[in-house]
């Protein structure tokens, strides 16, 4: 699978707000998400997302 900035990924487990969409803010080794339920930040390592991911969502060229 092939991740962007920007785009949104839906993990297995829901975050404690009971979102389970991020937003991808960086990608690397590591990845910044953002919750889209609260805006909490967080990094994760490329192979946890890629693991849990569930869903993908490309961002909407504008």
């Amino acid at each position: 699978m092939e991740y962007q900035i920007g785009d949104i990924v839906k993990l297995k487990k829901p975050h404690p707000c009971g979102s389970k969409e991020w937003e991808i803010l960086r990608v690397g080794m590591d990845f910044r998400l953002r919750c889209l339920g609260c805006d909490h930040q967080i990094m994760v390592p490329r192979k946890l997302v890629e693991k849990n991911t569930r869903g993908l969502r490309k961002k909407e060229e504008s």
